[in-house]
């Protein structure tokens, strides 16, 4: 191998590893109230996971630099990102009861740290096995939609529990069923919350209405889905 293969294997984790430091300015963000800058770190760090991968696997990177693991540097970063960001806004926040706000952080860090440990979160046929800890996206909805603070409690109990529940959640990129239809809904999904992001999470009903429809779609799939679990 080339030198300049190794920088540029390098640099590819590098890149995974910008996730973090985006997560700390989104935590610096949410110390501040600033909850739609904190999004919009979240946002970028969740382009940058979604694109590493293949840019790794194009570079041959684990190949190149087998000393450094990027799947265990891609576990450390979505953990900062998925969940002890999204914790820290949904306990600090002001939108669940004051009493339940930390509790709930808690069950999100605690949760999330076990399903970041199954070694058979995925099927082999790329979906996620139980609610893949999507807290940033749990928070984002909590933000935008503000329901009441005790609905609010139980739902993220709710999903804390169907996180150890064996149903399937769509790998918007990897599962084949409706690929192209989800990566579209992808899309679509991005561009109305960086809309809600731009309106300081208070955008119009259309947009919130898409955003709403989106989400529904996202955890359809994938229940809905009855071939045998592979």
């Amino acid at each position: 191998m080339t030198s300049r293969a190794y920088l540029r294997a390098f640099w590819v984790h590098v890149f995974t590893a910008t996730g973090a430091a985006l997560a700390l300015l989104a935590l610096l963000a949410a110390v501040d109230k600033r909850f739609d800058l904190t999004f919009l770190c979240l946002g970028l760090a969740l382009l940058v996971d979604g694109i590493d991968g293949t840019i790794a696997r194009h570079l041959r990177v684990a190949e190149v630099l087998p000393r450094w693991s990027g799947d265990v540097l891609d576990l450390v970063v979505d953990f900062v990102t998925y969940v002890f960001v999204p914790a820290f806004m949904i306990a600090a926040g002001g939108l669940l009861p004051e009493t339940a706000g930390v509790a709930a952080g808690i069950v999100i860090v605690i949760t999330g740290a076990i399903y970041f440990a199954d070694r058979q979160m995925k099927t082999a046929d790329h979906y996620f096995r139980g609610f893949p800890t999507l807290w940033n996206a749990a928070a984002f909805y909590l933000f935008l939609l503000q329901p009441n603070p005790w609905i609010g409690f139980i739902a993220v109990l709710v999903l804390a529990v169907l996180t150890f529940v064996p149903f399937k959640f769509v790998h918007p990129f990897r599962v084949r069923r409706l690929r192209f239809v989800t990566i579209a809904m992808v899309g679509a999904w991005s561009a109305l919350a960086l809309v809600a992001i731009l309106s300081n999470l208070d955008p119009d009903p259309w947009t919130k209405t898409g955003l709403v429809l989106a989400g529904v779609y996202f955890l359809g799939i994938g229940l809905f889905d009855r071939r045998p679990e592979a």
